[in-house]
């Protein structure tokens, strides 16, 4: 199998246990295709074998995290500034399926994480004032080890865009972003997950469940 191999930190855990499988000879004649640069290092140290995407034909299976998740399994990524990458490969796999633990499902994105756009560093200003008159609030992420700004694996930018009222339309606002000269993509993934697993703690018990499954525990739980 091809799989893409997600990133962040509930990806790096997924990709861990893969080589653990390789190294255990449980795993065989699988090639995972990298969706950032830290995903490409981490499939190497734990000693899982890497294409590019360039290089296969297609992708049969992709696993990712999110930021937050609806419970019409529409996402928010790009925490980690890859989510350019990420949509390719997400969107190229067969199946896709995103990992997740409770606290990334919202009744509506933009709740408590802003939207990610990448952005040619020569189109900031445009852009920004663009944003603005689609009802955002951008702003220009910066670096936590470093002055000046995030710097994609692309060399572009990455602007934060909160929307205060909530995000009624994800899919409009997905094209209408993506239809601004200057970005190149941004982080609304808008009918690509094919399935969410969603992490549950009760306590020390841990349990995985599909979203469909939590979504309805949840009413039930609000109706009781």
């Amino acid at each position: 199998m091809i799989v893409g191999l997600g990133t962040g930190s509930t990806a790096s855990l997924a990709i861990e246990e893969m080589g653990k499988l390789f190294q255990k000879g449980k795993l065989k004649d699988v090639v995972g295709v990298g969706m950032s640069y830290q995903s490409k290092v981490l499939a190497r140290q734990f000693g899982v074998k890497t294409a590019d995407l360039n290089d296969v034909n297609t992708i049969d299976f992709a696993f990712d995290g999110a930021d937050e998740v609806d419970s019409s399994m529409n996402l928010i990524k790009g925490g980690g500034a890859a989510h350019t990458m990420t949509k390719v490969v997400d969107t190229t796999a067969k199946q896709c399926v995103i990992i997740v633990d409770q606290s990334k499902i919202v009744l509506e994105l933009g709740q408590t994480f802003p939207v990610p756009v990448e952005v040619l560093p020569q189109a900031i200003s445009p852009v920004l004032r663009r944003l603005v008159a689609l009802g955002g609030v951008p702003e220009i992420r910066t670096a936590l080890r470093k002055d000046g700004p995030v710097i994609t694996d692309h060399g572009n930018m990455v602007v934060d865009v909160r929307f205060p009222e909530g995000i009624k339309d994800p899919g409009s606002l997905e094209r209408d972003i993506n239809m601004i000269p200057g970005v190149l993509e941004n982080g609304l993934f808008v009918g690509v997950a094919d399935s969410v697993l969603v992490a549950t703690q009760d306590g020390e018990d841990i349990s995985v469940v599909e979203l469909a499954e939590f979504v309805r525990s949840l009413k039930s739980a609000k109706e009781s």
